[in-house]
């Protein structure tokens, strides 16, 4: 078979997990508090973001990926090069001089869903131009990771990234992009990103953002709805998908949106593709079988995992099966099921890779009977 080549482009970063004893919670508070200590069990450092962890997760599935992303010349850049380098990459990192490397703190109390706190680093400073012509010559697949951590690539309403997907279409790639939460109060925040997307969308042909920042950018209103009912628990714990994120994806549909995946945390994900017309405007390089592929809705459930450890990179790692699965040719509810059972082995691990099997570990897993999450 073969195998298609992939551009990962867009957000790195350096993730730091602090390891919190195994002892679930219901209440942040009752566990980070002024002035208490906190007996830890370890940390986890390992590189994070779009780039690390969709596009290694794609390469651990057999896709061939080229990484492109942006550190400083510090000692958490050193770090990135170092990890990259040891899973078979020296190339595709821009250092910029005098920059910051990204990073995250990511607090993963047991039983209370994750907290991040960031610094974009060089991330802001990303632009159209750093994706250079001749990365683009051989690859079938352009995808595309937080935008909204990225300053150039939101200022002036996004036209550096609208920039930027419209010069990866012309060169007949399929384009692919994710979005990632954003702190209201930030300058990100502050964006009409409903506005934004509705610009960008039509030259994205796989859209796969999270439920809930998804609805923070193009619904306000009803996401503040969704935090009333959750009432400082997990929103998708509360949502129905058929009430709540379907008419999400219409709305995207409406837009021009190709083929919609939006990650709704453990209870699955739901998808939406739009008729064949429009599917056939995917890019050429792909492959995808637009009769196959169109008309398609619905949910796909969460498989239920062995442990819980930590849902960091879980969204990013699924999309990285569905996008190398879809790639591969493989039918589209093998590629949704395979994309969820990705994100289920994810988060039996601290780290966005560890827990990751291979596609025939995974199928052979479903065609077992692997139970689905019931909520």
């Amino acid at each position: 078979m073969l195998v298609k080549k992939a551009i990962v482009a867009g957000h790195i970063c350096i993730d730091i997990t602090p390891i919190f004893p195994a002892v679930r919670h219901t209440d942040i508070s009752s566990v980070l508090q002024p002035g208490k200590l906190i007996n830890m069990d370890g940390v986890n450092i390992h590189t994070g973001g779009a780039v690390a962890n969709t596009g290694l997760a794609m390469k651990k599935f057999g896709c061939d990926v080229q990484l492109l992303g942006k550190i400083g010349d510090d000692e958490f850049g050193g770090m990135v090069l170092s990890v990259l380098k040891d899973s078979g990459y020296d190339g595709g990192m821009i250092t910029e001089k005098g920059g910051r490397t990204s990073y995250s703190v990511v607090l993963a109390v047991p039983g209370i869903d994750r907290i991040f706190l960031h610094d974009p680093g060089a991330n802001d400073t990303f632009c159209a131009e750093d994706v250079k012509d001749e990365y683009l010559r051989d690859a079938a697949l352009f995808h595309f990771g937080y935008p909204p951590l990225m300053k150039r690539m939101f200022e002036n309403e996004g036209e550096e990234t609208l920039a930027l997907m419209k010069k990866v279409k012309a060169k007949g790639l399929a384009t692919s992009l994710d979005m990632v939460a954003v702190d209201p109060n930030s300058e990100a925040g502050q964006q009409d990103w409903r506005k934004i997307i509705e610009k960008v969308i039509p030259y994205v042909d796989f859209f796969v953002p999270s439920v809930e920042e998804l609805c923070f950018m193009i619904d306000r209103d009803r996401y503040e709805s969704w935090t009333k009912r959750a009432a400082g628990g997990d929103i998708t714990m509360v949502l129905d998908p058929e009430k709540d994120i379907k008419p999400l994806a219409d709305d995207l549909i409406r837009m021009g949106a190709k083929v919609v995946l939006i990650k709704s945390g453990a209870p699955g994900m739901y998808y939406k593709t739009a008729g064949k017309e429009v599917l056939e405007k995917v890019g050429p390089r792909a492959g995808l079988c637009a009769e196959k592929w169109a008309n398609l809705e619905g949910f796909e459930r969460s498989y239920v995992p062995e442990k819980v450890l930590s849902g960091t990179g879980a969204g990013d790692t699924c999309i990285a099966a569905f996008l190398t699965s879809m790639l591969e040719g493989y039918e589209p509810h093998r590629c949704l099921q395979l994309a969820s059972a990705a994100g289920t082995s994810c988060v039996e691990s601290y780290d966005a890779l560890e827990g990751l099997k291979s596609f025939e570990e995974l199928a052979a897993k479903i065609d077992a009977g692997w139970e689905k999450q019931i909520f």
